[in-house]
């Protein structure tokens, strides 16, 4: 997974400041605890409310070979940049970094954020490609 250098401006970076903004408002309105489909219907409403374009469940076709092999399907894509994918974990672990290291690879994004409602405290993560 590649890594973002201090010296180097991130990747999206105030898109993705606006969206964890957007992620920590609707934490600190629904507070912890509840389903994930709960966390991510409130962020599209908020993120929306915010003025962003944001693809809720996009389907992505997966290519093998010049076979179509199936269909990949983020929980959301902010403003044709970042996927995100709302969690409800105690932790973030090597599964979901690869599921989304795979997501960038079949839809050609840069960047995807992983945010997990599980606590008082907002946790995320940036995945970049």
């Amino acid at each position: 997974m590649p890594l973002e250098f201090p010296n180097m401006p991130l990747v999206h970076e105030e898109l993705s400041k606006q969206i964890i903004g957007a992620a920590m408002e609707v934490l600190n309105t629904l507070k912890p605890g509840l389903d994930e489909k709960l966390y991510e219907n409130a962020l599209v409403i908020e993120l929306r409310d915010r003025g962003h374009h944001v693809e809720q469940q996009r389907c992505f076709p997966v290519v093998y070979k010049a076979n179509n092999i199936g269909t990949l399907v983020p929980d959301m894509v902010v403003d044709d940049k970042v996927v995100v994918d709302p969690k409800v974990v105690t932790a973030f672990n090597d599964s979901h970094m690869a599921q989304m290291t795979g997501y960038l690879a079949i839809t050609g994004l840069r960047l995807a954020l992983l945010l997990n409602f599980k606590s008082a405290r907002l946790e995320w993560k940036r995945v970049v490609r």
